[in-house]
């Protein structure tokens, strides 16, 4: 039997409670995230919950995938992951007691039967309810039916007398009330004895001690029926909040099979983006802070965050199916390459690391001996990258000798001008007669060979930058090529010539 749980008003306890289904959904995980900073905001506790009793599609990987996904945010959970399907026998209890004290009933009605009175309702067009006629039925007739073996399920008897109102404080929406007459006699138990969500979802509330429901605005429709069943079961309600939904931009729902991965977390790591980049743009999707303020560390969300500052208003997840420059939402994207452009390196390093780990550019020496020259080049070419995955892509250059030239930037750079041919490998050898190799000393050499062979020093500078790089844009150029070191520049330099040689 259900009974109302002790809860200390002073202590907030809330839940992430995912259908493991399918992906982690960036819905979902804004969703994970509000309940996560109201946690932290308030000293409170953070339950994970998964709902799987939709056994038929509920899946292990899926499990494990909403896990590490959470994982990856740095959304640390202090309770669970409880099942809902450990709490079965506990909710056939709560339906039973609702049977025994009158507030739901046995409905007998076949499938033929409900699809009558819906064709009913759509030949009147009317919104279908159902008509609640087995309500009406005797506790003899009832008893006879089910000694008869008919099949059945438990619909809520939803009070009618004196046209009640449903009512309760959102803490998004304020005030929200709902007529009685307007809400049907609803199923809590199917004939095959399993809860439908409605009621399971209530009752591990209650045993969860949940004192606030921090959801979607999708399940607004489903909190008047829950009221309705803590009542019935004299349990106090949670304090709800529901967020609004974030839609694409032309104002429908996310999905997979619209949208593609992108509305997938696993996604985003694949693609090289920081937790707390994301976690900061997702937080945005439907809050704003007083201040108007957009970055934040995890702190400063944490003390910033209030369920009064959640919008009403459905947020807009930016993004265009095919567009190969926004492959996401760009506005996340901003926030990605400002993390990696501003964050403290050895914040960043980790990351780097383990993506070059993944793609065979990583030494150890970059931990030891070549620590302060692996630090100066991340330093040197974030300020152009967007996510990780740039570094052992676009920043390959740095760490190996093996790696892909831009065909534009070689038709552009290395091949406007024939003489390049002879100027390279010249540069090479005056490069190579340095002494030293520090930015003022290799600049002073491109100014002087320019005035030399009376060109623009902008031919020698693009042409470099592709040389070493395979690429037409970088950091600045003089300080790239410092930072390569003398070695590595003179023999690409050199080697630029069989690059130009095979596009002539």
């Amino acid at each position: 039997m259900i009974e109302e749980s002790e809860t200390n008003l002073h202590s907030v306890r809330v839940r992430f409670a995912p259908s493991p289904t399918g992906y982690l959904h960036i819905g979902g995980a804004r969703t994970a995230l509000y309940n996560w900073l109201w946690a932290r905001k308030c000293g409170g506790v953070f339950i994970l919950r998964i709902e799987d009793t939709d056994l038929e599609r509920s899946t292990q990987d899926s499990v494990q995938e909403i896990l590490e996904g959470l994982k990856w945010l740095g959304l640390d959970w202090d309770e669970g992951p409880y099942f809902q399907t450990q709490n079965l026998e506990k909710h056939k209890e709560a339906a039973d007691k609702l049977l025994r004290e009158g507030h739901a009933y046995h409905c007998f009605c076949s499938k033929e039967d409900l699809d009558k009175q819906r064709k009913e309702a759509e030949a009147k067009k009317t919104a279908f309810m159902y008509d609640g006629r087995c309500r009406k039925l005797g506790s003899e007739e009832v008893r006879h039916n089910l000694a008869a073996g008919m099949s059945s399920v438990i619909r809520f008897k939803v009070p009618r007398d004196g046209n009640p109102l449903i009512t309760f404080e959102d803490a998004v929406y304020g005030k929200i009330e709902k007529r009685a007459k307007d809400v049907e006699d609803f199923v809590i138990l199917r004939s095959d004895h399993t809860p439908l969500y409605i009621l399971s979802n209530a009752v591990d509330d209650s045993l969860d001690r949940i004192t606030h429901v921090i959801r979607g605005a999708d399940g607004l429709a489903n909190t008047p029926k829950q009221i309705l069943i803590y009542n019935a079961l004299g349990i106090n309600p949670p304090t709800f909040a529901h967020m609004p939904l974030t839609l694409d931009n032309k104002k429908a729902k996310l999905s997979k099979r619209v949208h593609g991965e992108v509305v997938t977390i696993s996604y985003y790591r694949r693609k090289g983006f920081l937790p707390w980049a994301l976690c900061n743009f997702l937080a945005l999707l439907g809050w704003s802070s007083q201040d108007g303020k957009e970055f934040f560390t995890e702190a400063e969300l944490i003390e910033a965050f209030d369920l009064s500052r959640i919008n009403r208003h459905n947020s807009i997840f930016n993004y265009v199916p095919g567009d190969a420059k926004n492959w996401t939402d760009p506005k996340a994207i901003h926030f990605n390459a400002t993390y990696i452009r501003s964050m403290a390196l050895n914040d960043l390093v980790p990351y780097i690391k383990d993506e070059l780990k993944e793609n065979g550019l990583w030494l150890t020496d970059y931990e030891t001996t070549s620590k302060e020259w692996f630090l100066s080049v991340i330093d040197l070419i974030r300020s152009r990258y967007h996510v990780v995955t740039d570094f052992s892509s676009k920043g390959r250059f740095c760490f190996s000798d093996d790696f892909e030239f831009d065909p534009k930037a070689v038709k552009k750079n290395l091949c406007p001008d024939p003489k390049l041919l002879d100027y390279l490998p010249e540069l090479a050898g005056e490069l190579n007669d340095l002494s030293g190799f520090d930015i003022h000393e290799i600049e002073d050499v491109f100014r002087d060979f320019a005035d030399k062979k009376q060109v623009k020093a902008g031919l020698l500078i693009n042409a470099a930058r592709t040389a070493v790089s395979g690429s037409s844009v970088g950091p600045g150029l003089f300080e790239l090529l410092a930072i390569l070191g003398k070695d590595r520049v003179v023999k690409r330099l050199n080697d630029s010539v069989n690059v130009i040689m095979k596009r002539v």
